[in-house]
């Protein structure tokens, strides 16, 4: 029988090894948590400087510093942007911002929102897109955590040669962001060349194409309004097409942040932050038209009849959408109806 000497002996050096522990543990808690977020622009483009950068500081701030966040742009961490989703999910990187429409066919009910002169104000669209996903698409986004979703402003035309009209578009090499989109230009008459965004100006300079289709904000970046003179806008409050974008966080890196840093995450992620996504988008919509303005660039605003044709002529992309999805037991109809009411709430 042990006496109660030791006893009490045992006893304190196992509530001093438990106290330790204790601490420990909450030393480990307490140790700073570096996430690598990784995208495919040039650091002084719209989303990058407007978006991600204030979203990092914001994260940092509420973690009052112990989340701390490395921004690799431009893929500096390699890969190509199609492969910038599946970064996240595997845990190549911990963070990233990609376009949904480089990865065709996997995200089938969130392409409702490229279809043709479905929206306009990136803000508003932003946020109908986040309440849409929470609501209708969130199995498709189940391999990450997602921070948020959002869309571009109006989708427009920059070419070299004017577009004035649909007769004007018909042979030229488009390029688009996504299959929606090349299904709608060729719908149009235009020959559609498929590449992600950061090929646009090696492909303008070089004669690759003849123009392309990305929102006025972009155009700084890309060096498009130096390397085209002509951008074709539309009648009406939406634009010609959008994309739509996913900020995701990866599964595991975000399971291992203690609950007070999982907290601060949250607090930056869903409809809020899909707003900011939308309000930068805005805001360099201005920007990116009034340098085209200052350099003397010719702007075409086709009439509201006009733009009857091209909406008549697009609106075949969304009947093929619809019957595509059919055969992938996916109520298109219904869900591009789900999409324009939400797009309508958020626009008020």
């Amino acid at each position: 029988m042990k006496s109660p000497t030791f006893t009490r002996r045992a006893t304190m050096l196992a509530m001093a090894a438990a106290a330790a522990g204790s601490m420990a543990g909450t030393a480990f808690a307490q140790q700073p948590v570096t996430l690598r977020m990784h995208q495919m622009l040039p650091p002084q483009a719209t989303i990058p400087a407007r978006a991600l950068v204030p979203w990092a500081q914001k994260v940092e701030a509420e973690s009052g510093g112990r989340i701390k966040i490395q921004l690799f742009h431009a893929m500096q961490l390699g890969g190509a942007p199609p492969q910038l989703f599946d970064q996240a999910r595997d845990g190549v990187v911990d963070i990233t911002w990609t376009v949904l429409g480089y990865t065709p066919g996997r995200f089938n009910k969130a392409e409702v929102f490229e279809l043709p002169f479905m929206s306009g104000s990136a803000e508003a669209s932003s946020k109908a897109f986040q309440e849409y996903v929470e609501q209708h698409a969130a199995d498709e986004f189940r391999s990450v955590k997602l921070i948020a979703v959002h869309t571009h402003g109006p989708g427009l035309f920059h070419t070299k040669n004017p577009v004035t009209g649909l007769e004007s578009l018909r042979g030229m090499k488009i390029r688009g962001g996504s299959r929606i989109i090349n299904n709608m230009l060729t719908k149009l008459g235009a020959t559609p060349v498929g590449m992600p965004v950061p090929a646009v100006t090696e492909a303008l300079s070089k004669g690759v194409i003849d123009g392309t289709t990305i929102p006025w904000e972009v155009t700084p970046a890309l060096k498009v309004s130096e390397l085209v003179k002509n951008h074709t806008t539309f009648a009406g409050t939406t634009g010609l097409y959008t994309q739509t974008f996913a900020f995701s966080m990866n599964r595991n890196a975000y399971d291992r942040l203690p609950d007070d840093l999982k907290k601060v995450i949250d607090n930056n992620s869903g409809i809020e932050t899909a707003a900011m996504f939308g309000r930068a988008m805005d805001e360099g919509d201005k920007a990116g038209r009034e340098i085209a303005v200052k350099a003397g660039n010719n702007i075409v605003a086709l009439d509201v009849a006009e733009t009857q044709r091209w909406r008549r002529t697009a609106a075949t992309v969304e009947t093929d959408w619809i019957e595509e999805m059919k055969g992938k037991n996916i109520d298109g109809a219904k869900l591009a109806a789900e999409a324009r009411a939400l797009i309508a709430k958020h626009s008020r």
